[in-house]
């Protein structure tokens, strides 16, 4: 496991910096949670076992208790409604990300955190697997937003996960119905993008012949829209915004 350095001072002379334990003001639930994530080495890693088969996902809390000089770790969970706590001990890294890192390594030496047991039927090979599947959105991804704002502050008006054609059960991420051009932003992953597609290595032939269907439907939907008068743009997730923005305005325009 791999060892965070510890600060020289270890505050002896005074308490602990708010960014070594507080963090930023101000943030939401979705960025403490995506924190917690990181870590823990993964959302699947952020679990406690209640006995009888339970699993609680539990947060790591820091503290500086009044007139001491030391950062406290606890390890958090809810079971029926309480919030039992668990003494980790004391950190004293840096930065509070430092720091929720040490807690959650000392969480998992001392064996009270536990991996997300994959439920039964599942396809992924691992907590970790599923976790990344389960993270990849079907829409409203960051390229897609930061897509859809740079065309919307150009004054482009779109529809958002439409149907082009209504007959057809394909879906693009935005549509542009005067014009008649239908853009599709696709994920590296699952379309097989040709730069940063990586087979899985487990599962593999399972994953193969997904991702190949993934091409085949993108290729069908490609040539019905065209078939139908639309124009089609297909953007990889990597690719610039900025570029990508150019091309649909230019084709919405002409």
């Amino acid at each position: 496991m791999t060892s965070i350095p510890r600060t020289q001072s270890a505050w002896k002379e005074k308490a602990p910096s708010d960014k070594a334990w507080k963090g930023r003001s101000g943030r939401s639930r979705e960025t403490l949670a995506a924190e917690q994530d990181h870590a823990a080495r993964g959302r699947h890693r952020r679990f406690v076992d209640l006995g009888d088969g339970r699993l609680a996902r539990a947060s790591v809390e820091l503290k500086v208790l009044p007139n001491t000089r030391r950062i406290r770790a606890y390890l958090r969970w809810s079971d029926h409604g309480k919030s039992p706590a668990k003494y980790l001990g004391q950190v004293d890294r840096g930065t509070r990300i430092e720091n929720l890192t040490a807690a959650w390594e000392i969480a998992w030496e001392r064996g009270l955190a536990c991996e997300q047991r994959l439920p039964a039927g599942s396809w992924a090979a691992s907590p970790a697997v599923r976790a990344s599947m389960k993270g990849n959105r079907g829409k409203d991804t960051r390229p897609e937003v930061l897509l859809r704002k740079l065309l919307y502050s150009r004054g482009f008006r779109y529809r958002v996960s439409a149907k082009p054609l209504a007959k057809v059960r394909r879906t693009a991420d935005l549509v542009f119905v005067g014009p008649r051009v239908a853009v599709f932003v696709d994920g590296c992953y699952w379309h097989g993008c040709p730069e940063h597609y990586r087979p899985a290595a487990t599962n593999a032939e399972f994953w193969r012949e997904k991702i190949e269907r993934n091409r085949e439907r993108d290729l069908e939907t490609n040539r019905l829209l065209r078939e139908a008068g639309w124009r089609v743009v297909r953007a990889w997730e990597h690719e610039d915004p900025e570029d990508v923005a150019r091309r649909v305005g230019d084709l919405v325009r002409g």
